[in-house]
C-alpha cells in the first residue's frame, strides 16, 4: 500500500483525541498537519493540499456548513479521501460517500482499524482517474491490460533491478525493453539485445563474454562480447529460456558476482549492466521439468511484466493499426487507409502471431495498396471474417475491365439438345457454372487465383460464385 505523498490532515477540536490521533499516524510514519477548526479556517485557504492522502475530520465548535467545507477539502478537482472521527449527524451517509467519505475511525483507536482505513483511501484515490504516460508513446494503446503494463513501466524503470518481461510471441516485448532502459538512468548508455535461441549454444558463451585470439579455432583475433558493448547501459536478453543449462550456470554467476573473463582470457571485468529478459516460455514449468535454473529465475524475476495478447485487447487495435500506418509512411512506404468494414474483419481475427502479425499484415497491404482504401476483398482471405458488404462493385470492375483472353469452345446446338418439354434456363447455367468452377478449383490445385484465370474473371468475382455456390476448396 503506498499514499501519495504520506501525509495526512487532521482538522478537529477535540485537543485530547487530536492529539491521540496525531500519535498513531505518526507511529505508523505518517506525517501529520493537525488544526482545530478555527486555525483551518483561517489558514486552510493558503494550504497545499496537493501533497495530502487522507483528511481525518473530528467535531466542530463553530456553526459551519459541513457540505461546504467538505466540498473545499479537495484539490483541484482530486477528491481527497475523508474519515470522520466524530458523529455528524446533519451529514447524511450519502453525502459523505459522493464527497470522497472513506469511513468512520472510533475510540479507542486500534492499529489493525487504522490500516483498514487507509487502505480504503487508497483504492478510492487510485480509482479517480486513469494514469497517462506520454513518455511512453511506443506501448499503443489505452486499454486496461497495457496502461497496466505502462504504470508497472514506469514505476520500475528508475529503479536499476533485473525486470523479465513475459508473454506470447509478437506482443512487443523487445518495445518494453527499450522503454525500461529509455526511461532509466542509463539512458545515455547502450542498448544491446541478443535472442539467446537464436544463436548455437557452442557459440553463445563467446556472443555473451567474448573471447580472446586463439581461444578456439575460429578465433582468429579478439572480440569483445555482448556484456562490454552493453557497460553502463542495458542487456537485453531475448528468449532465455531457450539458454542451454550450462550456460545458464555461467549467466547467473555473472548476476551474481557483476564480473566475467573472456573465452580463453584471465582479465576478469566488471559488468556494469542492467539485465532485462524475456521469454514467451513458462519457465515455472521448465523448472519444474528441469530444463531451467531456479536460482536463475529468482535472479532474472525480480520484477515481472506480462504483456498481454493482442485478442485480449483488443480495444487497442485500431490505435495500433493507426500507429504502425503512420510508421511506414515515415519509412517512405504507401500510406493508405482501412474501409470500416475491413477493420471490423481484422476485429474478428484471432491475432495468434499478436502485434507482429498485424505489423507483417499492414507493411504487406501498403505495398500492394499504396495511397489505396483497403476493403474486405482486399484482405488476404484470412483476415476475411465477414462478408464483403457491397460485392456489386467488384462485379462492375469485372464489366469495366474485362480480362483480355481466347474464347473458350461452347457447345454448340448438336452437343446440348433442347428438350421437348423445354428447359429452365437459369438453374442449368447455374449447374454448368457450378461444374465449371469445381473443374476449373481441381485443375489448379485449389488455388483460387489461379482457377480465376482459366475461368477468365476476377479473383474477387470467383470469390463470391464460390460463397453462392456453396464451393469450398478442399
Amino acid at each position: 500500500m503506498h499514499l501519495s505523498g504520506s501525509n495526512v490532515l487532521i482538522i478537529d477540536d477535540a485537543l485530547e483525541r487530536r492529539a491521540h490521533l496525531q500519535g498513531i499516524c505518526e507511529f505508523l510514519e505518517l506525517q501529520c498537519h493537525v488544526f482545530d477548526f478555527v486555525t483551518w479556517l483561517q489558514q486552510g485557504k493558503s494550504f497545499d493540499l496537493s501533497t495530502i492522502s487522507v483528511v481525518f475530520l473530528g467535531e466542530s465548535s463553530l456553526p459551519i456548513s459541513l457540505n461546504k467545507l467538505i466540498a473545499d477539502l479537495n484539490d483541484q478537482g482530486r477528491t481527497l479521501p475523508k474519515v470522520l472521527v466524530c458523529d455528524w449527524p446533519e451529514l447524511s451517509e450519502a453525502d459523505f460517500e459522493k464527497a470522497g467519505g472513506a469511513g468512520h475511525l472510533s475510540e479507542p483507536y486500534s492499529y489493525t482499524a487504522m490500516l483498514d482505513l487507509l487502505h480504503r483511501c487508497f483504492v478510492l484515490s487510485s480509482q479517480q482517474s486513469v494514469p497517462t504516460y506520454p513518455e511512453l508513446a511506443s506501448l499503443v494503446g489505452q486499454s486496461p491490460s497495457i496502461l497496466e503494463v505502462k504504470r508497472l513501466v514506469a514505476q520500475v524503470a528508475p529503479r536499476d533491478i533485473s525486470v523479465l518481461i513475459t508473454g506470447e510471441s509478437g506482443t512487443g516485448k523487445e518495445v518494453v525493453a527499450r522503454c525500461l532502459h529509455e526511461q532509466s538512468a542509463r539512458a545515455e548508455g547502450p542498448f544491446v539485445p541478443v535472442n539467446c535461441g537464436a544463436i548455437p549454444a557452442e557459440l553463445l558463451e563467446s556472443e555473451l563474454f567474448g573471447h580472446e585470439k586463439g581461444a578456439f579455432t575460429g578465433a582468429i583475433s579478439s572480440r569483445a562480447g555482448r556484456f562490454e558493448l552493453a557497460q553502463g547501459g542495458t542487456l537485453f536478453l531475448d528468449e532465455i529460456g531457450d539458454m542451454p543449462l550450462p550456460m545458464q550456470v555461467k549467466l547467473l554467476r555473472v548476476i551474481q558476482e557483476r564480473q566475467f573473463e573472456r573465452v580463453g582470457g584471465t582479465k576478469t571485468q566488471e559488468a556494469d549492466v542492467r539485465i532485462i529478459a524475456a521469454t514467451h516460455k513458462d519457465l515455472e514449468t521448465m523448472i519444474e521439468a528441469g530444463e531451467f535454473r531456479e536460482d536463475l529465475y529468482y535472479r532474472l524475476n525480480v520484477f515481472p511484466i506480462e504483456m498481454p495478447a493482442l485478442r485480449d485487447r483488443l480495444d487497442d487495435l485500431p490505435l495500433l493499426v493507426n500507429g504502425l500506418i503512420e510508421r511506414l509512411k515515415n519509412d517512405g512506404m504507401g500510406h493508405f487507409r482501412f474501409h470500416p468494414s475491413a477493420l471490423e474483419s481484422l476485429l474478428k481475427h484471432p491475432w495468434q502471431g499478436n502485434v507482429r502479425e498485424l505489423a507483417n499484415l499492414l507493411e504487406r497491404l501498403a505495398i500492394i495498396y499504396p495511397d489505396g482504401v483497403v476493403g474486405v476483398s482486399e484482405l488476404p482471405p484470412k483476415f476475411r471474417h465477414i462478408d464483403e458488404p457491397d460485392p456489386e462493385r467488384y462485379e462492375q470492375e469485372a464489366v469495366d475491365h474485362p480480362v483480355l483472353r481466347a474464347e473458350p469452345s461452347l457447345p454448340t446446338t448438336g452437343e446440348v439438345q433442347l428438350p421437348p418439354d423445354g428447359i429452365e434456363l437459369k438453374p442449368f447455367l447455374e449447374k454448368l457454372e457450378q461444374s465449371l468452377i469445381s473443374q476449373a478449383l481441381e485443375r489448379c490445385a485449389n488455388v483460387v487465383a489461379r482457377a480465376a484465370d482459366e475461368l477468365g474473371i476476377r479473383r474477387t468475382t470467383l470469390v463470391e460464385k464460390m460463397r453462392k455456390y456453396g464451393i469450398s476448396r478442399q
